[in-house]
């Protein structure tokens, strides 16, 4: 069972490089290892440094940090100010939530080459391209409109309120820790891989789709930490979104992953449990 979307994330990388060059030669020494992980063995020098930048993992690495500097420059370009306690705070949450979640995928061979492949050049269904590009709009709202609610003050969200979405974004990924530390195939496209195994247990024991359940809990509570109402509309298209796409994950894995349908059988819950 299945994927996601893949999530901001952070990451700090200290790692310079000492180069050191002769006649015919050149020495480039080892990287910092990230996170617990080892360089590949990808040659010597500075030939050896380009494929190791090239891995999945350093992949997933550029892309987390990226991200990260683009929700952190939109949050703040859009209010005009740094002086935005509740970003402040929610940046804080990400990067303390983030980080184990990140290590865990990097040290996971499978799970960091699968989550190095996302987006809809890489979708093979026609309808997964044409759900992803349609909540990216929503999707790059989420972190622009609260921005622009705190410069023209369009909402007036209770501390309570702000906690409570810190908790929610907070909750969220630790849910999507679950869910990796359970199933090394969770690929960011609808796609079954080789030798991959319909998962039961864990947060799959529950929900069919939790990888989703988490990503629709971080939308919800990054509205509310960023003291927003008004951004709970794309929020919310960003989830329907996610609804769109899990309905047709499921009706393709049924065909397509032996074992699913059975599974469906025993877990009724889609994304939330009781409830839908």
């Amino acid at each position: 069972m299945v994927r996601a979307h893949e999530r901001p994330g952070l990451f700090y990388m200290n790692a310079p490089m000492h180069h050191r060059c002769g006649l015919g030669r050149c020495d480039v020494r080892e990287p910092a290892r990230l996170f617990g992980g080892e360089r590949p063995d990808a040659g010597e020098g500075f030939w050896g440094y380009h494929e190791y930048m090239k891995s999945p993992k350093m992949k997933a690495l550029r892309s987390a940090v990226t991200s990260t500097i683009l929700v952190f420059l939109a949050l703040f370009l859009s209010a005009g100010t740094i002086d935005y306690w509740q970003a402040w705070v929610y940046c804080a949450v990400l990067v303390v939530t983030v980080i184990p979640l990140m290590q865990l995928i990097l040290n996971d061979p499978i799970l960091v080459e699968s989550r190095t492949k996302g987006g809809p050049m890489y979708e093979q269904r026609l309808f997964q391209k044409v759900v992803i590009w349609a909540v990216m709009v929503p999707g790059i709202a989420l972190f622009i409109l609260p921005g622009l609610d705190h410069r023209f003050g369009w909402s007036n969200m209770p501390l309570w309120g702000v906690v409570i979405g810190d908790g929610i974004v907070a909750l969220s990924m630790w849910m999507a820790y679950r869910v990796f530390k359970e199933n090394s195939f969770g690929a960011a496209t609808v796609e079954v891989m080789k030798d991959q195994k319909v998962i039961t247990t864990g947060p799959y024991a529950i929900v069919r789709n939790p990888m989703y359940s988490s990503a629709a809990a971080y939308m919800i509570g990054t509205a509310l930490a960023l003291g927003s109402y008004w951004t709970l509309v794309p929020a919310i298209l960003t989830v329907l979104g996610l609804v769109a796409r899990l309905f047709d994950e499921e009706a393709f894995l049924m065909h397509d992953l032996a074992g699913y349908a059975e599974y469906c059988e025993k877990v009724r819950w889609h994304l939330i449990p009781g409830i839908f």
